[in-house]
């Protein structure tokens, strides 16, 4: 029933005020001092340096996770790769018309990614990740949370019959393991933890939301699951999540937030000559008018 939901990321959205659509750099590599050769074809060393920078590149895309096979499908990745531009070169591929302009937009493409990394490691601080956590929290207006059990029922006559049971002093938690429809009951008694108005089906929430803590809705409460009798364990104010708790997510918007601040700039300092011209369209031709001769 609950909406999964990122913390602080509306507020960290806010708080930046900018299109954050730049990516994140492909070959940002730290330089090795230890960089075996791993592999030979036709005397073309692969080292490991190689392997990074494959591994960054096409790594996603990997189905292996055990870092030894890990390593060995990179491998055989780069062998072929490097056998594969031999055999290219041998039959003159790079003699093609387009290949120099393929080969120049692959250059400023890594070279964009270079600088976007090195930008990257030099914004995400720790005093500017704080600086936006901070401005960040300071932002987020407090929501009121509700932590309730509920005992879900196919129809209403069996809820009202749910409702007597526990007027009649009959333990909640118990009945849920025992009657109610929801899987999870079986293990946590109806528990739902704590939730935000909107994590929950609208009439669930409008229902739970009104109760105080420790009481039980008087009538059933239908929803397109079936019919529930909710108990309100407890009600506060959702609490902030500490830095720690979502230092990536806060380090992601820092990185972004820098890149897309300077490709902007750039942009700007750049001198700029954009040869598309926007023709607009040729209106059709008037329609005679046949009152008109």
């Amino acid at each position: 029933m609950k909406r999964s939901l990122s913390l602080l990321s509306l507020a960290l959205a806010l708080t930046l005020g900018v299109a954050l659509t730049t990516t994140a750099p492909l070959f940002a590599q730290a330089p090795k001092k230890d960089d075996p050769v791993l592999a030979r074809v036709n005397g073309v060393e692969i080292r490991q340096s190689d392997l990074d920078i494959a591994e960054a590149d096409v790594g996603s895309s990997l189905q292996v996770q055990e870092p030894a096979a890990r390593k060995e499908a990179l491998l055989a990745y780069m062998i072929d790769l490097t056998a594969l531009a031999q055999a290219a070169s041998a039959k003159k591929v790079d003699a093609a018309l387009d290949f120099a302009a393929k080969l120049a937009y692959a250059k400023n493409k890594v070279l964009m990614e270079a600088l976007l990394g090195d930008l990257a490691k030099a914004s995400a601080t720790d005093a500017e990740m704080q600086k936006l956590y901070n401005e960040s929290v300071a932002k987020t207006q407090p929501e009121e949370e509700v932590r309730a059990r509920h005992i879900l029922v196919k129809t209403e006559a069996e809820a009202q019959d749910v409702i007597k049971k526990v007027k009649a002093g009959a333990d909640f938690e118990k009945l849920a393991r025992e009657l109610s429809i929801d899987p999870s009951a079986k293990t946590n008694g109806g528990d739902l933890e704590y939730f935000t108005k909107g994590q929950m089906v609208a009439e669930f929430s409008d229902a739970a939301f009104k109760l105080n803590k420790g009481q039980i809705s008087e009538t059933p409460v239908k929803s397109q699951f079936g019919f529930h009798v909710i108990k309100v364990e407890d009600k506060r104010k959702k609490p902030v999540p500490k830095f720690e708790e979502v230092k990536e997510q806060v380090q992601a918007f820092v990185v972004r937030k820098a890149q897309a601040e300077f490709v902007m700039k750039t942009r700007a300092d750049a001198k700029i000559e954009n040869l598309l011209k926007k023709e607009a369209p040729t209106p059709p031709p008037a329609k005679a008018d046949p009152k008109k001769k």
